[in-house]
């Protein structure tokens, strides 16, 4: 089997490492930098546990590596899908089916604008790994595995094969959703990472901090109420969408938590967050917010934008999710 990995990020690494320890494998990937990969990628996971994961080529150049895929992965940000997807369309196989670790920042709306039906689709609803990066082309760290994956596929003969393979391949329970609304529409992301943001430094104005804080250990009653707020007004976009809503439960019942105080607790103390710190870069007097983090680079303008966008569409009031979605903008192009 033949798979290429697209985009060497946390999730890259770490997919090399898991995927290419399959002895039935073979691991290629498309980089802008292949110049600074290893031919061995080591992931050391939360158990102790080491993949070794073996490239068979890499390359800058797609014609170099898209040949002949049965599997293409796209580990991207949000703003490089359109154009991976538009570099490799010219050297996909008739049966080869492409996808994305990562939905909720639009495959599934792009892929289908630039393939139609002709491409056989896949998107995972979350991402199966908390990843690290150790050493850029030679190692990561796998900090948490999910328990079980939900899988989008489309265009296919078979998606039950499919998804045994995935499962296979992951080696984590997945479960086939019913359509690609359910992959890309979370409330992780797109308004965890937003709402957080928000109440953190809504009221920026330039100044340095002491300290990086802690993303989730030290998380706020504040960024619980307005995540749930925001959560509310998701629900009521999906009640307008072909959607199952047991695979996109509610925030409280995802986190099994009954109020913001309660959700503050479970979310401080997941073992696999503690140890996240929050998008800041250090200056020479401090820390300030990272404005080129992913957090804003993708979970704004990729993310929560077709959430807002689909709530205009279907006329559902999101007042706060606009508050939001404005403000994080407005970082942006400070």
């Amino acid at each position: 089997m033949n798979i290429c990995i697209c985009g060497g990020g946390a999730l890259g690494h770490v997919c090399i490492g898991i995927l290419s320890s399959h002895p039935d494998v073979n691991l290629f990937l498309y980089t802008k930098r292949p110049d600074k990969w290893k031919q061995t990628i080591l992931v050391s996971d939360c158990n102790q546990k080491t993949y070794e994961g073996r490239l068979k080529k890499v390359s800058s150049n797609p014609g170099d590596v898209l040949k002949n895929m049965d599997i293409v992965f796209l580990c991207l940000p949000g703003f490089l899908i359109e154009q991976t997807l538009c570099e490799i369309k010219p050297w996909l196989s008739a049966n080869t089916l492409v996808g994305s670790i990562v939905c909720n920042t639009g495959f599934f709306f792009t892929a289908h604008k630039i393939f139609g039906s002709d491409v056989g689709l896949f998107g995972f609803q979350r991402v199966p790994f908390i990843s690290r990066i150790a050493d850029y082309g030679k190692s990561a760290n796998l900090l948490g595995y999910k328990n079980k994956l939900f899988l989008a596929v489309e265009n296919t003969q078979n998606p039950d094969e499919f998804r045994q393979l995935i499962e296979r391949l992951f080696m984590t329970p997945t479960t086939l959703l019913n359509n690609f609304y359910e992959a890309s529409l979370t409330n992780s992301n797109p308004i965890l990472h937003t709402g957080r943001l928000y109440s953190m430094w809504h009221d920026w104005s330039g100044e340095i901090f002491s300290k990086c804080s802690m993303f989730y250990k030290e998380w706020t009653n504040e960024s619980s109420a307005t995540i749930l707020a925001m959560d509310i007004e998701f629900m009521r976009v999906l009640d307008k969408l072909p959607v199952d809503k047991k695979f996109i439960p509610s925030l409280l019942e995802y986190y099994e938590s009954t109020d913001a105080e309660s959700l503050t607790r479970k979310i401080s103390s997941i073992p696999a967050f503690q140890s996240i710190k929050s998008p800041m870069k250090q200056i020479q007097s401090g820390w300030i917010p990272d404005l080129s983090s992913r957090y804003f680079t993708e979970d704004f303008p990729f993310g929560l934008k077709f959430i807002k966008e689909l709530a205009v569409e279907k006329g559902i009031s999101t007042p706060v999710i606009d508050t939001v979605y404005q403000w994080g903008i407005g970082m942006l192009i400070k």
